[in-house]
């Protein structure tokens, strides 16, 4: 992917424009109740004040209604908490659209919540030329929001007089193209979840390109249903066994494969005092619930990613969150954290776990992006990602001024 970056690019004295994604979690009073998201945000904002640059920065917030501000939907709160992570004031600016606000170089500015803007979501192009007359460098540091075309994220970056990747953007896109677009072997995903429904793109995306794809949770159900494997009352889509077949034969035309748990955990129902049980996989009865893979099949596949030179995951093999069905889950996190592979990890009960088993220092890359993280997966080109690359090409209009 060719791409301008913000860190290349000379910004003294520039308007410099940053779509960052500050939707952070608050509590019913307001109060930011988890912040990562805007200290993922300072390295982009820090490196245009220090540059000498005119800052200015927005984000969406929740799910405004276009055109109608309410107290809870503006970024007052994360004006603030900016404001004490840079040290320095953080002005909230309303009604910013046409201007008319003032901010000197090596100063920053918060321009309110930009869904609120009539037009945002539609990428409306009359909006998005006035909000991109505003800078001289538009940024986007918002991988989250990567999927969608809208017009901070999209139309801007057709219409500024410069448009380039931020560094948490540059970052995710050099982690997911160095997994998925020129790995080194084996590269290995691991793909898990409750429905295969959700990921069925993504698992014929992947299995045209991985040496070995191991899935769990309810998408494994139905891969042993397929196989002909008992799974008694456990969560699975027989409607989508012959999607599984497909993946599964794409995969043995390839050489490669999908491996089935021969041992799993299971229940009869769920919940913190459900007795867990292992069993060989033909030993599942019509009343048994899988919860999660057998000590067997969790070695097994250990032993499958130790000898990766990438690993993808996307899903937790088991239902992690109560502890006697965790071992499978933790089995192939500390797999992943051990292995000497490029690591990318992304998703949100991905990211519970690995916080669960605390190795988030011991993945290569961990990918806030969400649905944009999943879309990439599934091979889909990201509006936000093919106008940046665009814009890189020459003659395409890019201009910086000395």
């Amino acid at each position: 992917m060719a791409f301008l970056r913000l860190t290349d690019l000379p910004v003294a004295g520039k308007r410099v424009f940053i779509r960052a994604d500050l939707n952070v979690p608050q509590d019913d009073t307001g109060n930011i109740t988890e912040d990562t998201r805007i200290r993922a945000s300072l390295p982009g904002i820090e490196y245009a004040l220090k540059n000498g640059a005119v800052v200015m920065v927005t984000s969406h917030l929740g799910r405004p209604v276009e055109g109608k501000l309410e107290p809870g939907d503006s970024l007052a709160p994360i004006a603030k908490r900016l404001s004490e992570m840079l040290g320095r004031p953080v002005p909230l600016v309303p009604n910013w659209v046409d201007g008319g606000f003032k901010a000197a170089p090596g100063e920053v500015v918060m321009l309110e919540n930009c869904r609120v803007n009539k037009g945002e979501k539609k990428n409306d192009e009359a909006l998005a030329r006035k909000m991109a007359a505003l800078c001289d460098v538009y940024v986007n540091d918002a991988f989250g929001t990567a999927h969608r075309a809208e017009a901070t994220t999209h139309g801007m970056a057709r219409f500024a007089p410069v448009a380039c990747a931020g560094p948490l953007m540059a970052a995710e896109l050099d982690a997911l193209g160095k997994a998925l677009r020129n790995p080194a072997r084996p590269l290995v995903a691991i793909v898990a979840g409750a429905k295969i429904s959700t990921k069925l793109t993504i698992l014929k995306s992947l299995a045209a390109k991985v040496d070995q794809l191991i899935v769990g949770g309810g998408i494994a159900n139905t891969f042993m249903l397929a196989a002909g494997l008992p799974i008694g009352k456990s969560l699975a889509e027989p409607e989508l066994v012959g999607e599984a077949r497909a993946v599964m034969e794409i995969m043995k035309t390839r050489g490669a494969q999908v491996p089935l748990p021969t041992d799993v955990i299971t229940a009869n129902d769920l919940s913190v005092l459900a007795r867990a049980n292992r069993i060989a996989v033909a030993e599942v009865r019509p009343d048994d619930k899988i919860l999660d893979i057998g000590p067997q099949t969790a070695v097994r596949l250990a032993a499958l990613i130790a000898k990766a030179g990438t690993i993808v995951w996307n899903g937790p093999v088991g239902v992690f969150e109560f502890d006697q069905f965790s071992a499978g889950t933790r089995t192939i996190a500390q797999a992943i954290a051990d292995s000497k592979a490029f690591s990318i990890a992304g998703g949100g009960d991905t990211l519970a776990a690995i916080a669960k088993f605390g190795i988030a220092d011991r993945i290569s890359y961990i990918s806030t992006g969400g649905g944009a993280f999943l879309e990439f997966l599934e091979g889909r080109i990201l509006p936000a990602v093919a106008v940046l690359e665009e814009r890189a090409v020459p003659g395409s209009g890019f201009r910086v001024s000395g």
